[in-house]
């Protein structure tokens, strides 16, 4: 049984067809630091994982998981990275993701999340890339984005943002890439974008 695996610190399933859920004694895996299911079949919830407090790397994209983020993904604070794109993962972001202060890149692309973008994503004051493209979020952005100093990318595009860009994005200034387009964003574009010198 895969749970007896008690040592076991990198697994590494992804690029097949496997199908079905998340095993649950995958949550008996309390060594693993890395654990990529990308790019197969799976199904279901990805709540059996959440109790992998040592993970730092978590790959579940390119899947059918269904269900919403769980508040959970708050106790894996060891996390550098975690893609969650391309599934059918549905709710809001949860407010808990922002004590994901080790991350470094997010990727929740290409799913059916809604609700408002939570401000908590700004105390991931180490984030480099931030991908939110492709889903069904609204609401403002909130001025708190403008905390995350380090970010590199910045993808809001395609959904139902509404109200004004806010001036304090003119604070990303290691943006290289940034894109706002396809949303319902009104106003003027704030002067402050023009302190963006790296955008390419």
């Amino acid at each position: 049984e895969i749970g007896n695996l008690s040592n076991l610190e990198n697994f590494h399933l992804y690029n097949n067809q496997l199908t079905g859920s998340i095993p649950p004694e995958i949550g008996n895996l309390t060594n693993l630091t890395r654990l990529a299911l990308s790019e197969n079949q799976f199904t279901g919830s990805i709540f059996e994982i959440m109790n992998l407090t040592n993970l730092g790397t978590l790959y579940l994209n390119e899947n059918q998981f269904t269900g919403s983020i769980p508040p959970e993904i708050g106790n894996l604070t060891n996390l550098t990275s975690l893609r969650l794109d391309d599934n059918q993962l549905t709710g809001e972001i949860p407010s808990e993701i922002g004590n994901l202060t080790n991350l470094t890149s997010l990727n929740l692309n290409y799913n059916q999340l809604t609700g408002s973008m939570p401000p908590e994503i700004s105390n991931m004051t180490n984030l480099r890339y931030l991908y939110l493209r492709s889903n069904q979020l609204s609401g403002s952005i909130p001025p708190e984005i403008g905390n995350l100093s380090n970010l590199d990318r910045l993808y809001l595009n395609i959904n139902q943002f509404t109200g004004s860009i806010p001036s304090e994005i003119g604070n990303l200034t290691n943006l290289t890439l940034l894109y706002l387009h396809e949303n319902q964003l009104t106003g003027s574009i704030p002067p402050e974008i023009g302190n963006l010198t790296n955008l390419t």
